[in-house]
């Protein structure tokens, strides 16, 4: 087994061994297991059009068990195809910001079917773009350096995620300055505290070169979570951005571990009917948003992984890279088919590379864990999102070390590069990040004269994600 396993994953062939793969899948999963818990609070939440509550009739969060096990379902399967295809350390499940699109500004023109049909189609399109070779043709046209910027820029991105979703760094409700430290300008509440052992711990254990650094550390502040809960008895913060509570999971024991899970989502689309319902000029649109967000969002997250992972080949592209984007591209119909929006490739995944994952085992670990969770969504509910997330953090500075390979004091590329990286973080979007990078380097080059060295498809790009940024005017100008 262990012989056959070597062979088919190129382990050593990759520098790493069995026993830091499944190490790495299983901090992956840890990492993002919260996907888990806060789809089912996304989409069971909105209202379709009509009123209805996605698997749960008239009644806003009936569906939440449902959503859960199926989301977990899918970024199984999807997951442990990733690693047994592509052989890539990379997770996928539901895509966050895709599922708060479809559900606030899809479903709310159409009935839950209509917008999970619609995801169904982008994931299809997108499949076809992969299969003719344009998608990677659009990767290969992407200069080396932007490349890296991108991956800097992921690095930010997870990094702001942890520590908003920790409580270390919080919105102030008010236009200037629009975020702040703690609660006031000061650190408060105990999940705060967990917040920052865990991450003192995982920067201690690192800093010392322990194996398994990010492992030990998420189930050591697991373990001082629960141990302040019994003490201290916080409750959740139910939404609210003040609150000294748990952001997502308060960490007790459920009163059952297991339980049958619901998968009756599965096959809830109508594949053509939101045209009817929204009109064909108004899907389509939709349709281009997403697919723009699926397309870009992959590109950066697996470039960000390779690099990590050492992966990447001479020009900055993953190993294996058209197996990857297609295993993505059937991850967002198939999401949608199953009636839990998009699934694409998580950035989350750069904590498994973090502790040592380099092959497609870790992933096929991941996804088992995935697929054991759809039987322990009461137990999922209950571990704290403070416990995971300084690998989040700790796997940023690992990226942002990325940033020495670009060249500043080139105009052309550092100011693309810049812009690509500090507004991933800034405007918490993978996607326009990598927009406002690549229409910055066409027009650059543009104004310089160098006209030729434009990709034709680089043009194009530009093209699109000026469409992008102004979707919403050119939405009501032809609605």
């Amino acid at each position: 087994m262990t012989a056959t396993l070597e062979k088919y994953f190129k382990i050593s062939q990759r520098g790493s061994s069995i026993s830091r793969e499944v190490r790495g899948g299983v901090v992956t999963f840890l990492t993002m297991a919260y996907i888990i818990v806060l789809n089912p609070i996304i989409l069971s939440s909105v209202p379709d059009v009509d009123g209805n509550f996605l698997g749960g009739g008239t009644e806003a969060g009936a569906g939440f068990a449902t959503i859960a096990a199926v989301t977990a379902l899918v970024a199984g399967v999807l997951t442990i195809l990733m690693g047994v295809v592509a052989n890539f350390p990379l997770a996928l499940a539901t895509g966050l910001g895709l599922n708060a699109f479809v559900a606030f500004s899809v479903a709310s023109q159409m009935t839950w079917a209509d917008a999970m049909g619609l995801v169904v189609i982008e994931g299809l399109i997108i499949l076809v773009l992969v299969l003719t070779g344009f998608r990677k043709a659009v990767f290969d046209a992407v200069p080396r350096q932007l490349k890296t910027a991108i991956a800097v820029g992921i690095g930010l991105f997870i990094t702001l995620i942890g520590l908003v979703d920790a409580g270390f760094v919080r919105t102030t409700g008010i236009a200037a300055p629009p975020v702040q430290l703690g609660i006031g300008g000061s650190l408060a509440g105990w999940p705060v505290l967990v917040f920052v052992i865990g991450l003192l711990l995982m920067i201690a254990l690192y800093s010392r070169g322990v194996p398994g650094a990010i492992l030990i550390g998420i189930v050591a502040t697991t373990i001082i979570a629960g141990i302040v809960q019994a003490i201290a008895d916080v409750p959740g913060s139910g939404g609210d951005p003040t609150s000294k509570g748990w952001n997502l999971n308060v960490p007790d024991w459920p009163e059952k571990v297991f339980a049958k899970p619901d998968f009756s989502l599965l096959g809830d689309f109508n594949l053509f009917d939101g045209f009817e319902r929204a009109g064909v000029v108004t899907a389509a649109l939709l349709v281009f948003t997403l697919l723009l967000a699926d397309f870009f969002d992959t590109m950066g997250t697996m470039t960000a992984i390779g690099a990590e992972a050492d992966l990447n080949d001479e020009d900055g592209a993953p190993a294996g890279a058209q197996r990857i984007l297609v295993v993505d591209s059937i991850a967002a119909a198939a999401g949608g088919a199953a009636g839990v929006s998009s699934n694409t490739s998580y950035i989350e995944s750069a904590s498994g590379v973090g502790d040592g994952a380099r092959t497609g085992l870790a992933s096929v670990v991941t996804g088992v864990l995935f697929l054991l969770s759809t039987l322990a969504v009461p137990l999922v509910e209950h571990i704290p999102n403070e416990a995971a997330v300084p690998a989040l953090v700790l796997v940023g500075f690992l990226m942002m070390s990325q940033v020495k390979d670009i060249a500043w004091d080139d105009s052309e590329i550092a100011i693309p590069a810049f812009l690509t990286i500090v507004l991933m973080p800034f405007t918490y979007s993978i996607t326009a990040g990598i927009g406002a990078g690549f229409v910055a380097w066409v027009v650059i080059k543009l104004v310089k004269g160098k006209i030729a060295a434009i990709h034709p498809l680089m043009w194009l790009i530009g093209v699109l994600f000026v469409i992008y940024f102004a979707i919403d005017p050119i939405t009501r100008w032809v609605s």
